[in-house]
């Protein structure tokens, strides 16, 4: 019996995408054992998979503690696993898999990047561009599978596992359908559209479809969300009041939900694990081609400032996507709902009209 573990330290959406990783491996070792290792808010995403056997958890910032770092090393060796797969490679997972005596090490080699010691027995390079549906991020892990272990055509498709209780959530059964969920704030605020074009798009929908809208942030970002809330001028079709403020809470409450809009982030990929169709705002420095998982301009749709252009994208430089990360206000400022509606309205109008 193999003993597998998975490196995946980083947000939501990243953990959950990485889920597609046990999916196939199960299906190919059906023996092994599989465990997890995951930021502990992000946990949640991961919670009933039948092809998770542990998750571990460690707190974001505890792990960047060399001594806290040190403890897992420990922790992981004793463990003796034999296959470990580190989809991220950041400094912290790169230690683990090389102090872990794991006999297959598996990661990406990283661009630009000559690695100074062997942290990885199966160095895996990324691909150089995307041919799948499913977005290059999730097409990069699946090569990953199919380099490493010659797994054939992987399922790339990652899905959230409800409990019977979970299904029966019920505390929005007396709102008037459609429910709408909109995600009116992005991980961070430089992964969010302008707080005032955010309460422009929501007037706008308000104003035009028979739709109930509830909205979806994160704990921390309540004080902002109250901002968005107080420019909207059509305030009868929101329900401030109904929030999850957890990540098994939400799931919950997006399966009882028509569709998402949103920022990218966690709750996109959340909404298509549980096959909800969603229409993405993707930020100005963010690589909508990575992301753009299973959209097909029906279902799954977005929106990008750069998606008339989308060479003008690849042509920046890191450096320069650098940049615009650090303050994407200026290109922000361009991805006007204007511009946004030109996509939107033929999205709203198939699924809240037809």
């Amino acid at each position: 019996m193999k003993k597998i573990l998975v490196i995946q330290n980083k947000r939501i959406g990243d953990v959950l995408i990485a889920s597609v990783l046990a999916n196939n491996l199960k299906k190919h070792f059906p023996e092994s054992l599989i465990h997890y290792f995951v930021y502990d808010y992000t946990a949640g995403v991961l919670e009933g998979n039948p092809n998770i056997d542990q998750i571990v958890t460690v707190q974001d910032r505890e792990l960047k503690k060399l001594p806290v770092l040190w403890k897992t090393i420990q922790q992981v060796k004793r463990e003796q696993y034999d296959i470990i797969l580190d989809p991220y490679a950041k400094f912290q997972s790169r230690m683990l898999c090389y102090f872990s005596q794991a006999s297959i090490r598996v990661g990406f080699k990283r661009q630009n990047k000559k690695l100074r010691l062997s942290y990885y027995t199966h160095e895996v390079e990324f691909l150089n561009e995307g041919h799948m549906p499913c977005g290059k991020a999730l097409e990069d892990r699946m090569h990953m599978l199919t380099s490493a272990f010659g797994i054939k055509d992987p399922d790339p498709m990652y899905r959230i596992f409800l409990s019977e209780e979970e299904k029966n959530y019920s505390r929005i059964a007396h709102l008037e359908r459609p429910v709408v969920m909109i995600g009116i704030l992005g991980s961070t605020r430089n992964k969010s559209l302008p707080f005032r074009y955010t309460a422009e798009l929501i007037d706008f929908i308000a104003e035009n479809y028979q739709a109930t809208l509830l909205f979806n942030y994160a704990p921390n970002q309540k004080a902002e969300a109250k901002e968005i809330y107080d420019l909207c001028q059509c305030k009868e079709q929101v329900h401030w009041d109904i929030y999850e403020d957890s990540i098994r809470g939400f799931i919950k409450l997006m399966n009882q939900c028509e569709l998402l809009i949103s920022n990218e982030g966690g709750s996109v990929h959340i909404a298509k694990a549980l096959q909800k169709p969603t229409f993405t705002i993707y930020s100005p420095f963010i690589s909508k081609s990575h992301w753009n998982s299973f959209e097909d301009g029906k279902t799954h749709d977005s929106v990008h400032l750069f998606d008339k252009n989308p060479e003008g994208f690849n042509q920046l430089s890191r450096e320069e996507k650098k940049a615009i990360e650090k303050n994407p206000e200026i290109l922000y400022n361009q991805l006007t709902p204007t511009l946004i509606k030109e996509k939107l309205i033929p999205y709203l109008d198939y699924h809240l009209k037809s």
